[in-house]
């Protein structure tokens, strides 16, 4: 008989609140994906042995969630990564499914290709205009990773869509704080508005960008420039959750519709 492919979502994880974001991610997919069953992997170490030390929870790796599906009797599995970027942490789950048990599909992480920069650009501009005196500021994580360019990439595309009071840093690399923080200065904005570029609102967030010291928030604040902050991630907009949607598509019509299930 044909199989039904499994989809595996595969999330670098948090142990925040910010859970609640790859809930709402869950019932999207099962949502654009009836018929399909929906598995969760996650790629952190350190998430992972949190969330079993703090709540008894165990969170499964990429290879194992492969293993029980082989076990079950599958052949093929999607395997959909919820990276931002083509990077180490996406390297490195393509190695692990390539090692595993059973043939994968991958789906890209969402600024993979051209019309994933203009979608996120068109789901997001309208809500990123800043306003006389005012600048956006997007925080990406950042990577060393030769896909660091795509973040400058990212803010031309905002630039152009929204105006040059939209900029984009990071919260490892350049342009970090300090960077971002003169430019802002240099133009001579009294207020900025931070956006989390990151799917889920973890740490990241409330330390880094919000935290009492040592923050972006702190940095400019002491500079006497008003300050609000988004406290959710990319993965709210459903906009943002399509385009995970429309690579998941992609790679199930690449899967060979003759395949058939071992038992």
């Amino acid at each position: 008989m044909k199989e039904s492919i499994p989809i595996v979502i595969s999330a670098f994880g948090t142990t925040t609140k910010a859970l609640k974001t790859y809930d709402r991610v869950d019932a999207f997919v099962r949502k654009r994906f009836p018929g399909h069953e929906i598995r969760w992997a996650y790629t952190s170490r350190i998430v992972k042995d949190r969330v079993k030390q703090s709540r008894n929870l165990h969170f499964p790796g990429p290879g194992e969630v492969l293993s029980a599906l082989h076990d079950e009797g599958h052949t093929w599995a999607v395997v959909q990564s919820l990276h931002v970027l083509c990077g180490h942490e996406f390297d490195r789950l393509v190695e692990v499914a390539a090692a595993g048990p059973i043939r994968t599909a991958m789906g890209l992480p969402l600024l993979s290709a051209p019309e994933d920069f203009d979608e996120v650009v068109a789901v997001m501009a309208p809500e990123l205009r800043p306003g006389e005196d005012g600048a956006v500021v997007l925080v990406g994580h950042g990577t060393d990773h030769p896909m660091w360019c795509a973040y400058d990439a990212l803010e031309q595309r905002f630039q152009r869509a929204a105006g040059t009071g939209v900029h984009v840093g990071l919260v490892e690399g350049s342009p970090g704080p300090g960077v971002i923080l003169g430019r802002v200065q240099a133009a001579g904005c009294s207020r900025v508005r931070l956006v989390p570029f990151m799917l889920v609102a973890g740490r990241h967030v409330l330390e880094d960008l919000a935290g009492p010291e040592d923050s972006w928030k702190a940095a400019f604040e002491a500079l006497g420039i008003e300050v609000s902050l988004d406290e959710q991630g990319l993965g709210v907009r459903d906009g943002i959750i399509e385009i995970f949607c429309r690579h998941i598509a992609q790679v199930l019509d690449v899967i060979p519709p003759d395949r058939e299930v071992k038992r």
